[in-house]
């Protein structure tokens, strides 16, 4: 299995919330954990809007 490092794509953001400091512009929002381990544990896939940063 690949892990995705939400840190290195485009969509990846990082917020002032204390509470939420991970956001993905992909899939519209923002969490405590990064955004590929929220999405695989809801959706049971891995990310498929991941986009290296250039």
């Amino acid at each position: 299995m690949i892990r995705i490092n939400c840190k290195q794509c485009v969509f990846y953001f990082v917020t002032w919330q204390a509470n939420q400091p991970h956001g993905c512009k992909a899939y519209g929002f923002k969490s405590k954990q990064i955004p590929s381990l929220v999405v695989k544990g809801s959706t049971g896939q891995a990310c498929q809007s991941f986009q290296a940063k250039h």
